[in-house]
């Protein structure tokens, strides 16, 4: 990193990850190719989930909060009895977990499994998935969430490709139905940063994650400037999409320090508000 940006302002010395991907072995080999195909994305960090908590330690991340998701019907359970599994293998471990509406069992497995304090709720891949997320077969799991005051973290936006099932304008809907849906929608909505930065100020239990928004070029990342990022440092959740990366995570890191916000916005989006709603779905002191 650049010593005259870290004269003036830094992270904190220890993180918090809010989208992190870890997968079984097999399912992670089978992302990666799909990426080379459809993408033509050669992802630099062939690892697998223990050697993905192992050096995510070693670079200072101290809570990592990661979600699988499951891109058919028929394949969350094995998923998540893997999730299960490797939550209890690691202390400041964290998940959202796998969930289909097609699936048979599907309301009484996300029952079950948000009864585990590790399972903060659950992971919609929209762009994967394809389906809206208004699909009124998601109602009940949103209707779930709420009551059980748990969490989704949502793949709405269009980038970095769309489709019929993704943008601003499809998750609008499902907030006129939810108004109060806590959810952390990833990378920021992109590429629709303006307008799912709007909705901050509407739905107090939304909000953004940075994975992928700070890539350096020619990746279309977040381009609105300073303001919006400390108008909303409050809502917003350092997320660097590890392993799944086409660039090091450390130059998303520098290049979100190159913009020399306060360190308040530092502080609370690397750590605070990460802590604070780890705390607020799990009840746990920390």
């Amino acid at each position: 990193m650049h010593k005259a940006v870290l004269m003036t302002v830094k992270i904190p010395e220890k993180i918090i990850d809010f989208h992190v991907h870890l997968f079984p072995d097999k399912l992670f080999d089978a992302i990666r190719d799909s990426f080379v195909k459809n993408y033509d994305w050669h992802i630099i960090h062939q690892y697998y989930y223990q050697e993905c908590v192992l050096r995510l330690r070693q670079s200072g991340v101290r809570s990592i909060v990661y979600s699988n998701y499951a891109h058919r019907a028929g394949i969350a359970e094995g998923l998540n009895r893997w999730n299960e599994k490797i939550l209890q293998e690691y202390d400041d471990l964290y998940c959202f977990a796998a969930y289909h509406p097609d699936d048979d069992c599907a309301l009484a497995m996300a029952k079950r499994l948000l009864e585990n304090p590790k399972i903060l709720g659950f992971k919609l891949q929209l762009l994967v998935q394809n389906f809206y997320p208004f699909d009124e077969r998601l109602f009940p799991l949103y209707e779930m969430v709420i009551r059980k005051n748990k969490h989704l973290l949502l793949h709405t936006g269009t980038g970095p490709v769309g489709n019929p099932y993704v943008g601003l304008e499809p998750f609008m809907k499902v907030l006129e139905k939810f108004p109060e849906l806590p959810a952390t929608v990833a990378h920021m909505g992109a590429h629709e940063y303006a307008g799912f930065l709007g909705l901050l100020d509407r739905h107090p239990r939304l909000y953004l994650d940075t994975a992928f928004c700070f890539l350096p070029p020619p990746y279309e990342g977040y381009n609105l400037g300073p303001d919006y990022l400390e108008k909303y440092k409050s809502r917003i959740l350092y997320g660097s999409d590890y392993p799944n990366l086409i660039a090091p995570r450390e130059i998303e890191i520098e290049n979100i320090l190159k913009i020399d916000l306060s360190q308040e916005f530092y502080d609370k989006v690397f750590y605070d508000n990460g802590m604070a709603l780890i705390r607020s779905l799990t009840g746990k002191t920390m």
